[in-house]
């Protein structure tokens, strides 16, 4: 097999985006061979928007059993990723998952189990993975140069969402529907960037905000501190209500401080180890030495092409993948966290209780209101 032959589940915004990527040519080992949807409307986009030889199916399943795929890509609505993913694996079908792994972290943990058994590649759409100034940082981390890690700060609000988009799709902004709004939804990247620079954290107290700046009843606005194993702490701050909003990564390390901003990467570089400065040093106001310098990378931020560039790879070459499938959980695991502290009221400890959290989010879906959605679906190019 020189070219997989690929389904894309689910062709709204993300999907349709994929689906006309790949039937370009943008991927050359893989080939578009099949999309599904439920939506009628969106079969009848693939029929005139994408190549005659694409075959439509109107769900996922029958897809996946029509046996015209040899992986499919899942672009559906959150609660539905895990059940696709397994679904695809059990049957015999290498699977990659647009973010978020899923919901809850118990329905992802089941599908990673599935994935572990599976001779099948599973991936994740992590797409932030493959730009280069976090691939630099992350080089840098791992190689010890920079010492431990003291504080992050993250400033991530350049996620700006008017009420129409929300108001496009009937499960959009729901707890039913969505399961979430900005970490389930615009914020996995960054959730998963957080704990693939600086590891897990194990205690989170946040403050989520629902329908602080639209007409929705999921959060949109939501400040979270964190403490880490080692004793840094952090604070991870995100909004779709911020108009220009901001994306500022600040992470400070025993040699220095690393700041990431419009798609630089700045190192203020000690002339010595911050910990030890602090006890050798005689005069009480110094400060060690510090020079500035911008780190240079590769250039190279190939996004979601990019992954699935190693994907194909992976099931071709047995190349290494951008993001394992499994990987998944944990980002999520933070945002799940986030949210049971807000909904507590408290400071919450990772690992958490998962069955006290699916028993706080299914209140809230019981709660949930059931809207119309306008069907646009919006082009998100440019978006990510």
């Amino acid at each position: 097999m020189d070219q997989i032959k690929l389904g894309v589940i689910g062709i709204g915004g993300m999907g349709a985006a994929h689906a006309q990527s790949i039937a370009k040519g943008n991927v050359p080992e893989i080939k578009l061979a099949a999309v599904a949807d439920i939506r009628q409307q969106r079969l009848d986009w693939a029929r005139d928007n994408l190549p005659s030889d694409v075959q439509r199916f109107d769900s996922g399943n029958a897809l996946i059993d029509s046996g015209c795929c040899d992986a499919v890509l899942i672009a559906t609505a959150h609660y539905l990723h895990p059940d696709y993913v397994i679904y695809a694996l059990e049957h015999g079908i290498h699977a990659i998952s647009e973010k978020p792994a899923g919901v809850y972290t118990s329905q992802v943990r089941k599908m990673n189990e599935v994935a572990q058994k599976s001779d099948k590649v599973f991936a994740l759409m992590l797409n932030q993975r493959t730009n280069c100034v976090y691939r630099k940082l992350h080089e840098m981390i791992e190689s010890g140069e920079l010492g431990a890690l003291k504080r992050m700060n993250w400033i991530i609000t350049d996620w700006y969402r008017t009420q129409a988009y929300y108001d496009a799709a009937d499960w959009k902004a729901t707890w039913d529907g969505e399961g979430g709004g900005v970490l389930l939804n615009q914020c996995p990247h960054q959730l998963d960037l957080l704990q693939w620079l600086c590891g897990m954290p194990t205690k989170v107290r946040a403050f989520c905000h629902e329908g602080k700046w639209h007409e929705i009843e999921v959060e949109d606005d939501v400040t979270a501190y964190l403490e880490f194993e080692n004793g840094a702490t952090g604070v991870f701050v995100t909004s779709t209500g911020d108009a220009p909003g901001t994306n500022r990564l600040e992470l400070t390390f025993e040699m220095g401080r690393i700041v990431c901003e419009e798609q630089k990467l700045y190192f203020d570089k000690l002339s010595v180890n911050e910990r030890t400065f602090c006890k050798a040093e005689p005069e009480g106001f110094k400060k060690p030495d510090m020079t500035r310098v911008e780190i240079e990378t590769d250039g190279k931020n190939e996004q979601h092409n990019g992954v699935l560039k190693a994907f194909a790879d992976r099931i071709l070459h047995g190349g290494k993948l951008v993001a394992e499938g499994t990987e998944g959980i944990r980002g999520l695991t933070l945002s799940n966290a986030m949210y049971l502290s807000s909904w507590l009221d408290r400071t919450v400890e990772i690992p958490f209780d998962e069955d006290l959290f699916l028993e706080e989010l299914n209140k809230r879906r019981r709660a949930s209101k059931k809207k119309t959605g306008s069907g646009i679906v919006f082009d998100t190019a440019g978006t990510y």
